[in-house]
């Protein structure tokens, strides 16, 4: 065929696929995800591991059987004084927490990854906004990907998470150690109390939790081996490009 004939330009012209797709996440990005995922499944075993050995929630510096408690959760008593193995797992997923936590909050501001990926403009911080953002929300599965940029009520939602849920359920973890407490006082008497810190965190773990229940949700509606493939490999669906 000649170079010059009509439809060998046409065939030029023709896009291909990609192979890898477009870039979405990064190395750190992806890395710090699977460890706070790992640490997190850790948190909840041994947390409900603790939580059963003693289900009842307590306000002020004291609290105990013989006590009047402020919640009585629907859970028996079927581990007392069996949840060691729970509390070292606890400990240890926590500080892996904060570490990869602490790495992953570090990395997002020297490359402006909070700026530019989770950080709303401020047009698009308004009600109506997330009015129609909500209503735009649908239980139904769609397999497109057709950005790699978050909403700004994603974007709310994961901030919240990163700087207001994690560091206060980790302020309230760290109240209960009385090895740091003897240290740091401040840290449960602000709280008003060690079962005051006790019960502050539970409500936020349970916050988290019932996030990371959503965010699965929203995952597998949006597809879930596009997105876990973006989170192992750091691209997302392959898309066609001019050649």
């Amino acid at each position: 065929m000649s170079t010059s004939d009509p439809a060998y330009v046409q065939e030029l012209a023709v896009p291909s696929l990609s192979v890898s797709g477009y870039p979405r996440h990064s190395l750190i990005v992806r890395v710090t995800h699977w460890i706070t995922a790992l640490s997190f499944v850790g948190l909840l075993v041994s947390g409900i591991a603790i939580l059963i050995s003693h289900p009842r929630l307590y306000w002020g510096e004291t609290g105990n059987v013989a006590t009047p408690s402020l919640i009585d959760l629907p859970i028996p008593f079927v581990l007392e004084n069996q949840n060691g193995w729970g509390r070292y797992l606890h400990f240890l997923s926590a500080w892996i927490l904060v570490i990869n936590g602490v790495t992953y909050i570090l990395f997002g501001f020297a490359t402006g990854h909070f700026r530019k990926n989770l950080l709303p403009a401020k047009a698009d911080l308004n009600w109506r906004v997330f009015v129609v953002l909500l209503k735009q929300v649908r239980f139904k599965r769609r397999r497109d990907e057709k950005s790699p940029t978050y909403n700004v009520l994603q974007q709310v939602s994961y901030l919240t998470v990163v700087f207001v849920l994690f560091p206060f359920v980790i302020w309230t973890g760290l109240a209960m150690s009385p090895a740091l407490v003897s240290v740091f006082p401040a840290l449960v008497t602000f709280l008003g109390g060690h079962q005051s810190a006790r019960t502050l965190h539970f409500v936020v773990a349970a916050f988290l939790v019932l996030f990371v229940f959503i965010h699965l949700v929203m995952v597998w509606l949006a597809g879930f081996g596009i997105h876990v493939r973006a989170m192992v490999t750091g691209y997302g669906a392959a898309r066609k490009e001019h050649a």
